[in-house]
C-alpha cells in the first residue's frame, strides 16, 4: 500500500542523507517535496499543511542546524513526526474488565467489517486465549448473518443464533448468552449502509446504548482514500468511537487514510488487515508501520511472525538433527517452503527487510511465490529415499522428477543448487535460531532509528 509513498520519500531522505550542512533553502525545498509525496499519496490537506510545518519548525532549529549530520536529523525528524501523526502509543483493546468484555464493531457496508469481526475474534483466541462469542446484528443485508455463522465455524468462535429480528433484541440477547456461557469477549456486528446516513446513526447508537460496550471499533477500508477519512469522521461525531481497525491495506492504495484517519479523529489504529485470510490481522504499531513508509524495513514484526508461524517443535527437532550431524534433507527442505509461505511467502518477507526500497521493482517482481510452489513440486516427485539421501539423484532420476512435476531438468539443478546452500545455512539457525538472526539483523533498529 506504501510503495508509491516509500518511493518518493526515499528519494528524498536519500538527497538529504549525503547533505554535510543544510541551508534554510535546502530544508524548504526538501519539504516541498515532502508535502508532495504526502498529498499524491492522498493524505488529507489540513493533515499535511500541519505536518509540514511542524517539521519546518524544528528542521530549522538549533537541533539540525548545530548538528555534525544535518541531513541525517530532518530525516530523524520527518520520522519522529511521521510516527506523531500515526499515533505515537501502542494502544490495544480494553480487556480488564468483568467478563464479558463487548466490542461494538461500526462502518460503512463494504469495508470487510463483519471478516474483520471473524479475524479479530481469532486474534483474541489464539494471543489472548480469550473466549469469544460473535453476534450479527445486520438483518438488512443478504446473507449477512449467514456470512459470520461460517466465518465462526471456520475459526473456532461460538456464534449466537438469534430468534429476533429487531438490532437491539439480538445485541441484549447476544450479551445475555455471553454471560451465561461465561464467554470473555462479545463482538458484535452492526448493520451498515452504502453512505453515512440519519437511519444508520440512530441504530448505532441504540445498540451502544443497550449494551455499553468496552470498546466501539470503526472499520475502515483503506481502499476508499478521504472517503474512509470522511466516514471515519462521521462515526466519531456519532459514538464515542475507542480506536480504529483499517481494512485491506495489502491492496494497492496509497496510504492516504492511514496517514489521516488517526490525525482526523484523534482516535488510535488498534489493528491492521493485511489480507483475506482469517489470520491476516495485525495489531497496529505506528513505528514500525512508519520505519516500512522509510524504507528502514519492520524486523521486530517478521521476528514475531517467525516466532508465532512456525512449528517450534519441529524447528527444535530440526536443531538437534542437524548438531547431531545427521544433516538437513530435502524433507526438511520441503517443510521450511511451506513456512515461508505461512509467512506471507516471499513478498510478505522481503516488504519486513530493511533497505528494499532501494532493489530495483524489476527485480523484485522477478522473485515471486509461485517459485515455491514449483520447488515443492519438484520435492514432491521424488521417492522418500530421494528426499532423505539427495546424492541418490542422479541424471535418469532428475529426468523423472522433472516430468512428474511438469518441470524441467534445469529446473530440477536449480533446486539441488539452492538446497546445497539451504544446508550450510540451516547449520547457521540451529546454533542461533531464526528469531535470534533476525534480531541481530535488525540491530535495535525499530526501538530507535541510527542513521
Amino acid at each position: 500500500m506504501f510503495e508509491g509513498l516509500t518511493e518518493k520519500l526515499g528519494r528524498i531522505t536519500g538527497m538529504l542523507r549525503g547533505q554535510g550542512r543544510l541551508t534554510e533553502e535546502d530544508v524548504n525545498g526538501a519539504l516541498r517535496e515532502v508535502r508532495m509525496a504526502l498529498l499524491e499519496a492522498d493524505v488529507a490537506l489540513p493533515v499535511v499543511r500541519d505536518f509540514v510545518e511542524r517539521v519546518r519548525t524544528r528542521a530549522l532549529g538549533e537541533e539540525v542546524m548545530k548538528s555534525l549530520t544535518p541531513g541525517q536529523a530532518v530525516i530523524r525528524i520527518v520520522r519522529d513526526e511521521l510516527i506523531a501523526m500515526m499515533g505515537p502509543e501502542d494502544h490495544t483493546l480494553n480487556l480488564n474488565t468483568q467478563p464479558p468484555a463487548v466490542v461494538l464493531m461500526a462502518g460503512l457496508q463494504g469495508t470487510g467489517k463483519t471478516t474483520s469481526v471473524a479475524k479479530l475474534g481469532r486474534w483474541l483466541r489464539e494471543n489472548q486465549r480469550k473466549k469469544v462469542l460473535v453476534a450479527s446484528c445486520d438483518v438488512y443485508r443478504p446473507a449477512a448473518i449467514e456470512q459470520l455463522r461460517v466465518l465462526a465455524a471456520e475459526n473456532g468462535l461460538e456464534f449466537f443464533e438469534a430468534d429476533a429480528t429487531d438490532p437491539i433484541e439480538i445485541a441484549v440477547a447476544a450479551l445475555h448468552r455471553a454471560r451465561t456461557q461465561f464467554a470473555d469477549v462479545l463482538i458484535v456486528d452492526s448493520a451498515g449502509r452504502l453512505h453515512v446516513d440519519a437511519g444508520m446513526m440512530t441504530e448505532i447508537r441504540s445498540l451502544h446504548d443497550a449494551i455499553h460496550p468496552t470498546d466501539t471499533l470503526f472499520v475502515a477500508d483503506s481502499m476508499t482514500g478521504q472517503d474512509a477519512v470522511n466516514a471515519a469522521q462521521a462515526f466519531n461525531e456519532a459514538l464515542p468511537l475507542s480506536g480504529l481497525v483499517l481494512t485491506k491495506t495489502d491492496g494497492d492504495a496509497r496510504g492516504g487514510a492511514v496517514l489521516s484517519v488517526r490525525s482526523v479523529t484523534g482516535k488510535p489504529i488498534l489493528f491492521m488487515g493485511t489480507g483475506e485470510k482469517s489470520e491476516d490481522l495485525s495489531p497496529f504499531h505506528a513505528e514500525r508501520v512508519v520505519s516500512r513508509i522509510l524504507g528502514m524495513g519492520d524486523v521486530l514484526s517478521l521476528i514475531e511472525e517467525v516466532e508465532r508461524k512456525t512449528d517450534q517443535t519441529k524447528a527444535a527437532e530440526l536443531a538437534r538433527k542437524i548438531k547431531k550431524g545427521k544433516g538437513f534433507d530435502l524433507e526438511d527442505f520441503r517443510d521450511q517452503l511451506a513456512q515461508m509461505r505461512a509467512m506471507g511467502g516471499i513478498g510478505g518477507l522481503l516488504d519486513k527487510l530493511p533497505g528494499m526500497n532501494q532493489v530495483p521493482p524489476g527485480m523484485v517482481k522477478q522473485v515471486n511465490d509461485r517459485e515455491l510452489v514449483r520447488l515443492e513440486a519438484i520435492i514432491g516427485s521424488m521417492t522418500p529415499a530421494e528426499r532423505r539421501k539427495p546424492d541418490l539423484i542422479n541424471g535418469s532420476r532428475k529426468r523423472r522428477i522433472a516430468a512428474g512435476s511438469g518441470t524441467q531438468i534445469q529446473d530440477v539443478n536449480r533446486l539441488l543448487k539452492q538446497f546445497t546452500q539451504m544446508q550450510k545455512m540451516m547449520k547457521r539457525f540451529a546454533k542461533k535460531g531464526m528469531a535470534n538472526m533476525l534480531r541481530g539483523l535488525a540491530g535495535g533498529m525499530p526501538r530507535g532509528f541510527r542513521p
